[in-house]
């Protein structure tokens, strides 16, 4: 795996960082990701913990990307609370990532080791979700009988 790496968006770390450090407060925000669409705009968001698995960071972001209408991402980073720094996507995040924007680049690492990522990078050999969807010409005709 050739692993290719493009500038780092230090305005993004920045406001991920920012949110994390103003607006994650105690065990149900501890994250926070800020995503930049391809119009220029930062959408930030944190997590909502839950003991039932609630959706991390990058998830949240997603939906208020959408909600604000840039549907298009090209750059995503979480960054941890308490001065945790860049936190890569867990794999759940790191496959509706995939999924949603098979281009997208992610922010990973830390101090003089971040760099940006393509999200294919960190899962080589993925499951593309849209790519063993069956067309219309391998779907069998229904039994009428």
């Amino acid at each position: 795996m050739t692993t290719q790496t493009h500038p780092v968006d230090h305005e993004l770390v920045q406001a991920a960082a920012h949110v994390a450090r103003t607006r994650c407060r105690g065990d149900n925000h501890t994250m926070a990701a800020a995503a930049r669409a391809v119009d220029g705009r930062i959408v930030t968001a944190v997590n909502a913990y839950h003991f039932t698995g609630g959706p991390c960071a990058e998830l949240v972001v997603l939906g208020a990307a959408a909600a604000q209408g840039a549907y298009e991402l090209e750059t995503i980073v979480a960054v941890g609370d308490r001065g945790r720094g860049v936190v890569p996507p867990c794999g759940r995040c790191r496959q509706v990532l995939l999924d949603y924007f098979p281009a997208l680049k992610v922010v990973v690492g830390q101090g003089e080791r971040l760099r940006t990522v393509t999200i294919t990078d960190l899962l080589p050999e993925s499951y593309v979700w849209a790519d063993h969807q069956p067309t219309d010409e391998e779907t069998p005709p229904h039994d009428t009988d």
